[in-house]
This record gives C-alpha cells, sequence and structure tokens, in this order.
C-alpha cells in the first residue's frame, strides 16, 4: 500500500533525491518514509504540504498544462505534437548522437537531451534523475521476448512478470521508469506489425505488463499517416491511463478522404515561388545530385524485371505529383527506391530532406522552417524513424482533455489533508 509521505511526494512533483536535498537528510532515509519503516520527520511534511499548495495555487490561476518525458525521442516528432497542445517537455532520451544534434538544433536546450536511456534505469537512484511527469511518452524498438517458465522461476527464486519476460528489450526500460514513476498517462507508439510480431507474443506480454502488472487502463489504435500527409505510414498507438478515465480511441475522428493531400503538396516548387535552399534547391530548381545515375537507374529496373519474371513484388515506386507514397524509410538514403519522383524527359529522383521534412509533418506543405543540421544520409535515416507530426498532434489532442482529467483526479486523491502528531503522518 501506498504510504502517505510517498503519496505527498509524488503531489509536490519532486524526486526522492530533491526531497533529501531539501531535507538535509540521506537518499536512504527518504526511501525508508516512503516504505513506511520509520516517520517522517514533520520539517519535511511541512515542506512539501507548502509545495503542494503553491502548486495547485498555481495551477488554479493559469491555464491547464501539463509535463511529459520524451524516450526515445528522435527529432522530436511527439515533442513537437505534445508542446502544440500546452505540454511541456522535461526531459529528453535519445541514443543516437545525429538525432540529437537535430533535436536540440530546433528545440533548444531548456534541458540536455540524454543519451541510452538504460543509464537512467540501472537502479532506483539513477530512475530518480528523471523528473516527475505526468505523461511519459515513448517510441520504443520492437524486439522479441523471451517467456520463461514463471513456475521454474519461482522455484528457483528468480524474477518473473515483466522483470523476468521483457529482460534485455527497452520494453523493459520503460516499464521501469512507469512502474517507478506511476504517470497518469503513457503514450507509446511502434510499427502496425508489432501486434502480430513474434506470433503475437510480443504485444501481448506488452499488453499485459501495461494492464496487469503497471495497472494502466490501455487503448490502442493502428492510424495511417496519410490521413495528414501524402505518405502511406500505418503506425500503432498504445495509450494508457492510470485510472479509467473514459478514453475511446474509436472516438477518434480522421479527416475526410477527400481532402487527404497529394505529393505535389510537399515538392520543391519550380514555378519560381519557392526560394533557394542550397544545397537542396537552387536556382529555382531541385538539385542535380538527387536525380538517379544511369547506372542506378538501370539497376533498379533490372532489379524489378527479375522480380516480376519470378512473381514477386520487389522493384521500385515511382511517383508523380497526385500520388500518394510508399512508407518513407531509415534505408531511403541507399538507394531511394520506395520512393521515386518522375520528371520528364529524365531519371527519376529522390526526394530531398526537405521533402521528407514535409512529407513526415516536420514542416507544413511549401515550408522550410525545421532546421537539418545533418547530411543528407543523416537527415534520411532520421526522417525515415520519425512519426508524422500531424497524427502525433491528432492522438495528442484526443488525449488531452483525459490527461487533464487524469491529472486533477491524481491531484484530488492526493490532497490529502495530514495531521502531524507524535512526528507521525496519518491521513485525517
Amino acid at each position: 500500500m501506498q504510504t502517505g509521505f510517498l503519496t505527498l511526494r509524488e503531489q509536490s512533483g519532486l524526486t526522492p533525491q530533491e526531497v533529501a536535498d531539501r531535507c538535509a537528510v540521506s537518499l536512504r532515509t527518504v526511501y525508508r518514509w516512503e516504505k513506511g519503516e520509520c516517520k517522517p520527520n514533520t520539517l519535511a511534511v511541512r515542506e512539501l504540504q507548502k509545495i503542494v499548495k503553491a502548486a495547485n495555487t498555481n495551477r488554479m490561476s493559469n491555464s491547464p498544462q501539463f509535463k511529459f518525458i520524451d524516450l526515445f525521442a528522435g527529432i522530436g516528432g511527439f515533442r513537437k505534437a505534445f508542446e502544440s497542445i500546452g505540454g511541456r517537455c522535461v526531459f529528453t532520451s535519445e541514443w543516437d548522437k545525429a538525432c540529437r544534434t537535430t533535436y536540440q538544433a530546433n528545440y533548444g536546450c531548456d534541458h540536455p537531451v540524454e543519451g541510452d536511456i538504460r543509464e537512467f534505469t540501472k537502479d532506483p537512484e539513477s530512475l530518480d534523475k528523471i523528473p516527475a511527469h505526468d505523461v511519459l511518452i515513448g517510441g520504443f524498438p520492437c524486439q522479441p521476448f523471451s517467456i520463461a517458465g514463471v513456475s521454474k522461476k519461482n522455484a528457483l527464486g528468480r524474477l518473473h512478470g515483466f522483470r523476468c519476460e521483457t529482460q534485455g528489450t527497452l520494453f523493459f526500460d520503460l516499464a521501469q521508469i512507469i512502474e517507478h514513476h506511476r504517470p497518469p498517462a503513457i503514450l507509446l507508439e511502434n510499427v502496425k506489425n508489432l501486434v502480430s510480431h513474434d506470433g503475437g507474443k510480443t504485444f501481448r506480454i506488452i499488453r499485459q505488463t501495461l494492464e496487469e502488472e503497471l495497472g494502466y487502463t490501455i487503448d490502442y489504435r493502428i492510424i495511417d499517416g496519410k490521413n495528414w500527409v501524402p505518405q502511406h505510414r500505418e503506425r500503432i498507438f498504445i495509450v494508457g491511463f492510470r485510472n479509467d478515465v473514459g478514453f475511446d480511441f474509436r472516438k477518434l475522428e480522421l479527416p475526410d478522404f477527400s481532402a487527404r493531400p497529394k505529393l505535389e503538396s510537399i515538392l520543391h516548387r519550380t514555378d519560381g515561388s519557392e526560394l533557394d535552399e542550397p544545397p537542396y534547391f537552387v536556382n529555382g530548381e531541385v538539385a542535380e545530385k538527387y536525380t538517379l545515375t544511369p547506372r542506378l537507374w538501370q539497376y533498379l529496373q533490372d532489379y524489378k524485371e527479375k522480380h516480376s519474371k519470378a512473381g514477386n513484388g520487389f522493384g521500385f515506386g515511382l511517383f508523380g505529383p497526385e500520388d500518394v507514397s510508399r512508407t518513407l524509410s531509415a534505408r531511403y538514403y541507399k538507394d531511394g527506391s520506395e520512393i521515386l519522383i518522375r520528371q520528364e524527359g529524365k531519371r527519376p529522383r529522390r526526394l530531398t530532406p526537405r521533402e521528407c521534412a514535409r512529407l513526415m509533418g516536420f514542416d507544413l506543405p511549401s515550408e522550410s522552417s525545421f532546421q537539418i543540421p545533418v547530411s543528407d544520409t543523416q537527415a534520411y535515416r532520421q526522417f525515415g524513424n520519425s512519426v508524422v507530426v500531424q497524427a502525433a498532434q491528432a492522438v495528442a489532442r484526443h488525449m488531452k482533455p483525459h490527461i487533464m482529467e487524469a491529472i486533477a483526479r491524481r491531484d484530488n486523491q492526493l490532497s490529502i489533508p495530514f495531521e502531524i502528531a507524535d512526528r507521525q503522518v496519518v491521513p485525517a
């Protein structure tokens, strides 16, 4: 059972280390208070009560806001989405150095972009370095899980549940953070095939972990990015709340089919209305380096013909302005074969990184504001691994009233008056 002091500490938004520093006690002492092993001192309780009261007063006098953490952040598609609905990012983790460069170029340095999330899940003290938050967001990599017999684990005195079944996967680290911080809301994102991955085992363990072991009410939906951008890109979004706040993914309305955009909306405009942007767009034309070489174009044609004769569908994808493209992948830098753009009287070309930024929603059509401080190779990898920003925004907007309700429920639940007697904290 959660102790009164742990309840109050969670409501204050402070980590155990921050409480220890403020109250001039050891971190071990704070943990003992939280576990009920000893009675917290009066000054510590009063300090936390003061912080909670100030936070509640501030919340009443300002527009509702919430804090979120951005894990496996890539180049910040979810940050862009959740900041657009009033969220404030308080922690970011992304292991790839080039992604961190792009992320910091676009979102500033209000806090450092941390590297490998596993540096923060090694032990409780490391987990405390992640700030308290209202929403945990993570587009985690999909890895196979190994299910071991729970009875055998019990017999050997070993861990079971998610600590056994997900050990060695990055979902394990997400689960540890969720278990430790218990945010009111979570949002996870992955490829569509997560549901069928490893014969359905992976998704089954993920759902059991979130629902049965961590206590979240879960809903999920596969959403196609082509509702907002001219790209067929299906992803699964998994939403969870600590309390059942009535979130229903089926009520998320998608844009009207007839209004779906076409590739012409994201391509460079050669009619003189778009400013040059070297090295992508020069003298009113797409730079020549993006046109396929004769050798590469011939190779792709031969490759497609070979597999067509064998009855396979492998080959390049050739698109015009009125089309919707295939999914942009992280391997696009290799040959661009999944999305080639027709050019009249010329060999086809790749998309430029700027067009990829528009295709993924980091820039609106015809915009060029998203900073791309990395090489083309890195840019293609980054956009190919990203989430469609408008899809993330639609999910964020659908979540927001439920996020605010979940925060209010937590605050009402945690706003327990305390009587301080004999150096005890006792719910009134």
